[in-house]
């Protein structure tokens, strides 16, 4: 059984920035958070906006606390916007329902923890989580039933 402790969720973190640097993309910030909301590992590139980490640890914590990922709250919120305005005023803002927001699980699909990540697109930003989740032998839940591989976008 994998468990999400401060070593994994650093190399999470890191394994994403890296992800972005070999993409060529904006620098990034990364949250992970264990299953109750609390982070593990922030990393922001050095050359990151001061707000990419608040926005990434958001990102996640809207994915745990609604049980869904990034794409899926997204999807709701545009749907459900008094829903979400509730939700965010319970939370002092601290929901953003976009991509770019990871549910982390096990092989066996037990849920881990989540991770958020900002400072390119948020579909660039979800695919960095994605390709590093994939990359340490976790699975990612973006949220998106339709997306066939991780690291790659989803097929319509």
């Amino acid at each position: 059984m994998t468990t999400l402790d401060c070593e994994l969720a650093g190399q999470l973190a890191a394994a994403t920035l890296q992800q972005a640097r070999a993409l060529n993309l904006k620098p990034l910030a990364a949250a992970v958070l264990d299953i109750a909301g609390h982070p593990l590992a922030v990393l922001r590139d050095e050359r990151a906006s001061f707000l990419r980490p608040q926005i990434a640890t958001g990102k996640a914590r809207g994915c745990l606390g609604l049980g869904f990922g990034g794409r899926e709250l997204a999807r709701r919120a545009q749907v459900m916007p008094a829903f979400f305005d509730a939700i965010n005023s319970l939370t002092d803002g601290e929901v953003i329902p976009v991509p770019g927001g990871v549910l982390l699980r096990d092989a066996e699909g037990r849920l881990l923890g989540a991770i958020g990540v900002s400072g390119d697109t948020s579909d660039n930003d979800e695919r960095c989580a994605l390709l590093a989740i994939e990359a340490l032998g976790l699975i990612g839940d973006s949220g998106d039933p339709r997306a066939a591989h991780p690291g790659r976008p989803a097929q319509p």
